[in-house]
């Protein structure tokens, strides 16, 4: 077990990219310490998304408390938003039964907003919603950047105008509330967990052991069912827009369904964008996440990263 005196804190964090070992790990320290894992991943909200999400198996869950997962419905409007109010509701309990919160995911922007806080940004109707869409759709990606540049140029400075979903995002507040993304930050309540108080780890793997372990898992997916889950889904709502269908490996194992794509090709390109998402969560948590202690996986055993 790593030597940090885990029942002197407030909470653990565990970050890391997919496939990297948070849930293993988390669990290891649950054990140790009345820990119950409460779910940072953007992903494993939703309950069609099981296998290819990788959320905790059933022998996992009954090991500790597991909160927040697989509870969305795929169609149901989810944002960081809903998110950080489910946890300052699930905070007292966790207190009262006294138990230590164990925050486990891969989703950069939930550990920011738990950690540095989250502007009260009202829910986008759903009106806006739909312009959003059809402006997309007759536009282009671009279009919101675009926008922005010209109606809201704070923003437009502080946000990554190169994501789509960010760009969108901020379109979609200005035109809801008549206020800009920027001037909404530059209110935020203090956060929910004071990170001094926690022991803050980033999980940094070597990357070939990381994209072995991506495609041996990937592999697992399959044999579990992945292709079944994908056929629910194409069935209960699927629609590769919604923020809920972006599970990675579901567009090319739906493309394989519907015969566009030979299954070993399908599993190759899935593979593929799951390396390359995870490039860009190890991204994204170094440059955020410095202050965070470095661990990683030496044959089976985790160790505080020295180098």
């Amino acid at each position: 077990m790593l030597p940090i005196p885990f029942e002197t804190q407030k909470a653990v964090l565990i970050a890391g990219p997919t496939a990297s070992g948070k849930s293993a790990l988390g669990i290891q320290i649950a054990k140790q310490i009345n820990g119950c894992i409460i779910n940072t991943d953007a992903l494993q909200v939703y309950k069609d998304w099981s296998v290819l999400t990788a959320r905790p198996s059933a022998d996992e869950v009954s090991v500790c408390d597991h909160h927040l997962y697989g509870h969305v419905e795929l169609n149901q409007p989810y944002s960081v938003g809903h998110w950080l109010r489910e946890v300052n509701t699930l905070l007292p309990m966790i207190k009262q039964r006294g138990q230590m919160p164990i925050f486990i995911g891969g989703t950069g922007l939930y550990f920011s907003a738990l950690t540095k806080g989250l502007s009260n940004i009202p829910d986008i109707p759903d009106k806006i919603l739909e312009n959003s869409r059809l402006h997309e759709e007759a536009n282009g990606l671009s279009v919101f950047a675009n926008d922005l540049q010209q109606l809201d140029p704070n923003t437009y400075a502080a946000i990554d105008v190169q994501n789509p979903a960010r760009t969108r995002r901020a379109w979609e507040v200005l035109m809801a509330t008549g206020k800009g993304l920027a001037a909404w930050h530059a209110e935020t309540p203090p956060p929910l967990i004071d990170i001094t108080k926690t022991a803050a780890l980033n999980l940094v793997s070597d990357t070939d052991w990381l994209n072995s372990r991506i495609d041996q898992r990937f592999d697992q997916m399959v044999e579990l069912g992945a292709l079944d889950e994908c056929k629910t889904v194409m069935k209960s709502g699927w629609d590769a827009k919604l923020p809920s269908c972006q599970a990675i490996g579901a567009k090319e194992l739906i493309a394989h369904i519907n015969g566009d794509l030979e299954l070993t090709d399908a599993i190759k390109l899935a593979k593929t964008q799951t390396r390359q998402y995870a490039k860009r969560q190890r991204t994204w948590f170094r440059s955020k996440m410095k202050d965070w202690q470095q661990v990683k996986n030496v044959a089976g055993d985790w160790q505080i990263d020295t180098a």
